[in-house]
């Protein structure tokens, strides 16, 4: 599992444009002459219908994900491992690019010029790229403007496919944007935050255990001043050996700038109530919830297209693997080992 969320991260933050593969159909193995003989320098790695890749084109994918890979604080074992998965993950997202590109044929989706252009610009606009940045970006990268224009090309096209074959089949009803809305209230219902007090009785450093109990033992009478109704803000006053001339107030707090003891002791009560006796690294504590605060939440009505995006983006994203993994059963792949 940690392995494959690093293969993610490494497909995520690595930028590259495809370049142009010569594919030799009918050619397994591409040699160069030597004196001493012949040296093998390409070779058909998979086979996709009437289509072949070759292993200079994954090479070509592959190279990013391996320099990124010499960067990482990895044995090296580990780091082979890892370059031995990134190869089958990219050698798998050749095949299905192939196969949506013989699709792309068969059903003669087309893309023009402006629609190329108008892609461009939008890559530009959402990266806040000029033309020169762009120019530079692609001249660092060895992309010339002829093969960045094809790659946009076949990601149009595939986009048209996609549109075709998953996207136009899919709606999204106001039940499913309410039912993912109730589904995600960490996302859209805003932090809580906790506003607390506490009573706190220290324990002297190179306390034995009999000055620990004697101090567990006033704890216990402050508890039961409490449960007898005592007010806690006075309890606290009296007390308290930290913060006690405020009544014991503590601030207001998210779960997680809490410690794991005193959150599961706070997610146990409700306002009003306080906790059991806490032995915590500061002494015995008993906290008090003054409150539970909402803050940040968001209405429905404000996020619902930001949830029919995400719903969207999901449901396309489940069809299209479908739809591609059936395309699979239909189709003649061959990986050569």
């Amino acid at each position: 599992m940690i392995k494959n969320r690093i293969i993610e991260k490494l497909f995520k933050h690595t930028v590259g444009f495809a370049t142009v593969a010569f594919l030799f159909c009918g050619v397994v193995f591409l040699i160069v002459p030597e004196a001493g003989g012949a040296e093998i320098v390409d070779r058909i790695v998979a086979v996709v219908n009437d289509d072949i890749i070759s292993m200079f084109e994954m090479n070509q994918k592959v190279k990013p994900f391996t320099e990124r890979v010499k960067t990482l604080d990895y044995p090296a074992e580990q780091k082979k491992i890892l370059l031995l998965k990134i190869r089958e993950d990219v050698l798998n997202r050749l095949i299905d690019e192939k196969l949506a590109d013989q699709e792309i044929k068969r059903v003669r989706i087309n893309v023009s010029e402006k629609e190329v252009d108008n892609a461009i610009e939008r890559f530009k606009e959402t990266n806040d790229l000029t033309d020169e940045r762009l120019k530079e970006a692609l001249k660092r990268d060895g992309i010339s403007m002829v093969e960045y224009r094809k790659h946009i090309r076949d990601q149009v096209l595939r986009g048209k496919l996609v549109n075709r074959e998953v996207q136009s089949k899919i709606v999204i009803t106001k039940a499913d944007i309410e039912a993912y809305y109730k589904q995600h209230p960490e996302d859209y219902a805003g932090k809580k935050k906790f506003r607390l007090r506490h009573i706190i009785m220290r324990v002297p450093s190179g306390a034995d255990k009999d000055d620990r109990l004697s101090v567990q033992k006033k704890m216990e009478t402050v508890q039961k001043e409490l449960k007898a109704g005592h007010p806690f803000e006075k309890m606290a006053k009296i007390y308290s050996e930290i913060s006690g001339e405020t009544g014991g107030v503590l601030g207001l707090f998210e779960l997680d700038d809490l410690s794991l003891q005193v959150k599961e002791a706070i997610t146990g009560i409700k306002p009003g109530e306080f906790t059991d006796i806490l032995e915590t690294d500061h002494g015995y504590q008993i906290f008090f919830l003054e409150e539970i605060i909402n803050s940040g939440g968001k209405q429905i009505e404000e996020v619902s297209s930001e949830i029919e995006s995400k719903l969207h983006e999901e449901i396309v994203n489940n069809k299209y693997q479908s739809w591609l993994k059936d395309l699979r059963k239909r189709s003649h792949i061959k990986i050569m080992k």
